[in-house]
């Protein structure tokens, strides 16, 4: 029986979740986004031909499939309709099958203004972030003070709204010479997208749940990683939404009933972009010759990725509070090269050893890492897609990896073309 699956991020985002969600995409009707914003990068790799999308779900590289956005997402327009032009560009159709929710609240210019500004001011105490204005958006969301996409179709309405945000964030926009900060600009641009989202706006929570009732397949995508959590992440080096399964109920207004399964992403080592603690991070050699072989540096802003060793702690974390049933691993072949493999199964906390994140995660910056050491493989993995012919040391370090997180492997990545996969048990 086909299953409704969560695709869900389980270290610090950029696990691979685009190229999962395309995979796991062939076998469903519908593939839904449920947060995030701009900030996300997806990337997907058929034959020659790379998709990099952040706003449209993975899906919709797919010819018949329907993609839905939902309330959860803070919709950047200007960069939709640039998402939409690429996609126009490389021949993908997506008129009647992309669809969105009048309830998202939309991230506009003077939110990425704000953004940069916040960021530059908090100096060395920055947290990292995109300057994509998704932290500002999300405070409007929560605040009630967001533009939602079926405002654009209010036009009076609208401009109430822009009007109260010059009263409200006076101290960002007043004598601003900043293009972004002025609203009568947004309110045309706004005006002028009618056009775009006319045929777009449905209400997805319903579509959802008629599409559910009638037998349909849905694949559920998220952003981010789970320790990029708002709550549950290493807050406040986080993301203003909730990357977990949970955020999936609330940003497309599912009930728990219309979910089978939570397949969570991780990649075969650790990565994180921005700042914040990293307990298996590699400032050495290793590193590098990970961050090199990975192609480690983010879809969405070209920084580089911090990278380090494989964290069982953290995963555990992972584990539980999404609820995963199955795990997918990626990009295996980039460890093709290493003699040994280590493995983070405990943290040292103020000389005690721990086999879980602390209570407070602001404490995972004063953790050390205790390894186990694992034999590598010093064999090319890449582009195998069958299980029993990855070399003995492979298999090996894959299973390790599901025995001690109690899950069973749904698939493996072993390069960055559809192709270039292991489906084990999907």
């Amino acid at each position: 029986m086909k299953k409704n699956r969560i695709v869900v991020g389980c270290q610090w985002g950029d696990e691979g979740k685009g190229k999962v969600v395309d995979l796991l995409a062939a076998d469903v009707d519908i593939i839904a986004r449920f947060q995030g914003g701009a900030n996300a990068g997806h990337t997907i790799v058929v034959d020659d031909t790379k998709y990099v999308l952040h706003l449209i779900p993975s899906g919709i590289v797919h010819d018949g499939k329907e993609c839905y956005i939902g309330n959860g997402v803070v919709l950047d327009p200007i960069g939709f309709v640039e998402e939409l032009r690429v996609l126009d560009s490389q021949g993908i159709d997506y008129h009647g099958r992309l669809f969105v929710s009048p309830a998202t609240n939309l991230v506009l210019p003077y939110h990425k203004l704000i953004d940069a500004i916040d960021e530059k001011n908090r100096g060395t105490s920055s947290i990292g972030t995109t300057r994509r204005g998704i932290g500002p958006a999300y405070i409007d969301k929560v605040a009630r003070n967001g533009i939602r996409i079926a405002d654009l179709f209010a036009p009076d309405r609208l401009k109430k709204r822009l009007d109260w945000q010059r009263v409200i964030k006076e101290r960002y926009l007043a004598d601003s010479t900043d293009e972004r900060a002025d609203l009568n600009r947004t309110y045309e641009m706004l005006i002028d997208m009618q056009k775009v989202f006319r045929e777009m706006v449905v209400d997805v929570s319903r579509s959802l749940f008629e599409a559910h009732r009638t037998g349909r397949t849905i694949l559920y995508e998220g952003a981010q990683g789970v320790m990029l959590d708002v709550d549950l992440g290493t807050y406040p080096f986080a993301t203003s939404s909730n990357t977990t399964a949970g955020g999936a109920l609330t940003g497309l207004g599912i009930g728990p009933r219309m979910i089978d399964e939570v397949v969570g992403v991780i990649k075969a080592y650790t990565t994180r972009v921005g700042a914040g603690p990293f307990p298996t991070e590699l400032i050495d050699d290793v590193g590098e010759h990970l961050r090199r072989r990975g192609d480690e540096f983010g879809a969405t802003t070209g920084r580089p990725r911090r990278c380090g060793w494989l964290d069982l702690v953290q995963l555990r974390h992972a584990m539980r509070i999404n609820g995963v049933d199955s795990i997918a691993v990626t990009k295996l072949d980039v460890l093709d090269e290493s003699s040994e493999i280590k493995v983070c199964t405990e943290y040292e906390l103020d000389g005690q050893r721990i086999d879980q994140v602390p209570l407070d995660l602001s404490e995972l910056s004063h953790v050390r890492p205790v390894y186990r050491t694992l034999p590598g493989w010093l064999s090319p993995t890449t582009g195998v897609t069958n299980f029993a012919d990855l070399p003995q040391s492979a298999r090996q370090y894959l299973n390790f990896i599901a025995e001690d997180l109690g899950v069973k492997i749904c698939l493996v990545s072993t390069g960055a073309k559809r192709q270039q996969t292991i489906m084990c048990n999907a």
